[in-house]
């Protein structure tokens, strides 16, 4: 009599295999580079050069949010512009459906891109403490760098679950292509105008709660040595909402076929 009983590999043999063929994936991406170190630098060139000319809006906080906001929207480009349509484009090419027929739990599919891009999310995360540094001439304690860390690590959770809940309702990468990009850009507005206070004050409370926002204020708080206060611990809150609500649309909905 034949023994069909397939034999499962160990699940830390095939964690790490996935983690290693997503990071190769990853590394090799000129998209990659762009989105996770080029779009926070530029962000910090572009503010540095407005607050020179007086313009910036960013008052007291100065080179502290000037900071914040280029990690903010580096998190959000590396999830919007690329996590997000990377699993758009693998879901059309039969990588999921591949993987599934493995003896892989579908879990831990999902789970090694996470991982990877929390990764990205630290070594952004690095750069642009080190550039920003440089440039405007500040320094921090190891504290202050692991408490970044951990808030880069939780705005990348929540920018993450934005882009799991595009690729969850629509199934089409042109599709999640096209309302990534337009999310971007209303995010990048909503965070870079409502600083400004251009607009009033309204819109700079829309703006100063919305996921950007949010992230920035605690940003902020953790790069500076004045006292905790009620804002940064509803800043806390506040990320934690968007990201339950959106990974939980986004794992909801998500389909592992194109069709």
């Amino acid at each position: 009599m034949t023994d069909t009983t397939i034999t499962r590999p160990p699940l830390g043999l095939t964690l790490r295999s996935l983690v290693g063929a997503d990071f190769t994936v990853l590394v090799r991406s000129k998209q990659t580079l762009i989105l996770n170190l080029a779009v926070p630098i530029l962000m910090l060139i572009i503010t540095n050069q407005a607050a020179r000319r007086g313009g910036s809006g960013f008052g007291a906080a100065g080179p502290a949010l000037m900071i914040a906001l280029a990690l903010s929207y580096g998190l959000l480009s590396s999830s919007l512009l690329g996590y997000s349509i990377i699993v758009a484009r693998d879901r059309e090419a039969g990588v999921f459906q591949r993987l599934r027929v493995t003896p892989t739990p579908t879990w831990a599919i999902m789970l090694s891109r996470l991982l990877v891009q929390f990764a990205a999310a630290i070594a952004t995360a690095v750069v642009v403490i080190v550039v920003g540094g440089i440039m405007h001439g500040l320094s921090y304690g190891v504290g202050t760098y692991l408490l970044i860390f951990v808030v880069a690590i939780y705005g990348a959770a929540m920018f993450l679950g934005i882009g799991q809940a595009v690729v969850g309702l629509l199934r089409s990468s042109t599709a999640v292509n096209a309302l990534g990009r337009v999310l971007y850009v209303v995010l990048l507005l909503l965070g870079v105008l409502g600083i400004s206070g251009v607009l009033g004050d309204t819109f700079t409370a829309i703006a100063k709660w919305s996921p950007v926002g949010a992230l920035m204020t605690l940003f902020t708080a953790v790069q500076s040595a004045s006292a905790w206060t009620s804002d940064d611990t509803w800043a806390i809150v506040a990320i934690g909402a968007y990201l339950v609500v959106f990974a939980g649309i986004g794992i909801r909905w998500f389909q592992w076929e194109a069709r």
